[in-house]
């Protein structure tokens, strides 16, 4: 076979094509068993997708106000960022171990963790998460993240049992 022959099969989406025609899979990580399980799932999609894994932690403050004050300063409220991915280069190097199969983007946010989920499966092909994280009642089937994102979405989710 030639070589222009080679170049128009890969074109055309052929046995040839290497490139993968995913964008990306993200997948959110709290730390929680649930979230493991979605991590080790995402990542197996990845390979066989030959794409990249975006991880991300999700981190908002709890912080109530002072008593008196109607309102926390942001000069009072402490910098989570570094620890959080501090423990999510861990979770990550725990579970899919020193040398994962995939290209892997550790990423960490502030905000709702739902509302930052959402926003970034805009650029996914594929946004993965735990049935339950950290938050919620033991009783619920799925916890509030999972149905927020699998509603609201903006490509295809996968919640993992």
């Amino acid at each position: 076979m030639a070589a222009g022959q080679d170049l128009d099969e890969a074109e055309r989406g052929g046995e040839g094509t290497t490139v993968s025609d995913w964008r990306s899979i993200v997948v959110g990580v709290d730390g929680s068993p649930g979230s493991r399980k979605a991590l080790n799932w995402a990542a197996s999609e990845a390979a066989a997708h030959r794409t990249e894994l975006i991880v991300i932690n999700v981190w908002e403050h709890t912080l109530l106000p002072p008593a008196g004050s109607v309102s926390v300063s942001e000069r009072f409220v402490p910098d989570e960022s570094q620890r959080t991915t501090d423990e999510l280069l861990q979770v990550i190097k725990d579970e899919l171990g020193e040398q994962p199969p995939v290209l892997v983007q550790p990423m960490v946010k502030q905000g709702s963790p739902a509302k930052v989920l959402i926003e970034e499966s805009a650029g996914a092909e594929l946004l993965v998460v735990g049935q339950r994280g950290h938050g919620g009642f033991a009783g619920l089937v799925l916890g509030s993240v999972s149905q927020h994102v699998s509603a609201y979405a903006k490509c295809t989710v996968t919640v993992v049992r």
